[in-house]
């Protein structure tokens, strides 16, 4: 016949058990607890301004400033950095569009999935990338990009494929950011 544990021996067996348990819940429990009082892992977390809703600029065609239309396109899965600047920007928009072309750079064998769209006539000498549409500045466009004319600088947007402004980068914000964001959203397609 089978002979029952003794009393230590059984006490320390659902000791055990309850440890396992207690192992096991404790995780879950952390787990919730993180996540409900707002912590994101540095990786999970945007560097630019999610806008919250999104800008919506499906119903704008953009007028290419050579003529024409530029159209959305969803199925291309193209995003778009979109810089809508004042027309007397001058300096501080030729290093803004330096940035962005050595950000455009950077995103390597994915760079011909990214659109610069550049609202206005850049100054000159501006390096700009391949990529760039030169775009009229419209009021409707203007009314798709959340603080446009904000007094401190130009801002910069990431527009997704399907014309949903979803990110804003305020004046002077770092570059890295954008690559950053941007580098997330291109693993996506």
């Amino acid at each position: 016949m089978n002979a029952s544990p003794s009393n230590p021996q059984r006490n320390r067996n659902r000791t055990m058990l309850l440890a396992i348990f207690a192992v096991f819940l404790g995780t879950f429990v952390a787990a919730g607890a993180l996540r409900f009082s707002g912590w994101r892992p540095s990786g999970m977390k945007n560097r630019g301004e999610l806008l919250q809703p999104p800008g919506d600029l499906r119903k704008v065609v953009p007028q290419l400033a050579g003529g024409g239309d530029y159209r959305w396109n969803p199925i291309e899965r193209t995003w778009r950095i979109v810089v809508a600047p004042p027309a007397d920007c001058g300096e501080p928009c030729a290093k803004l569009a330096g940035q962005i072309d050595l950000v455009w750079q950077l995103f390597g064998h994915d760079a011909d999935h990214v659109h610069v769209l550049w609202a206005g006539m850049p100054p000159a000498g501006a390096k700009l990338p391949v990529t760039t549409r030169l775009i009229r500045p419209t009021p409707e466009l203007k009314a798709g990009l959340p603080r446009a004319d904000d007094p401190r600088g130009v801002s910069v947007y990431v527009v997704d494929p399907n014309g949903f402004v979803i990110l804003r980068y305020a004046p002077g914000f770092d570059p890295g950011d954008l690559r950053s964001d941007m580098a997330r959203l291109l693993k996506l397609q």
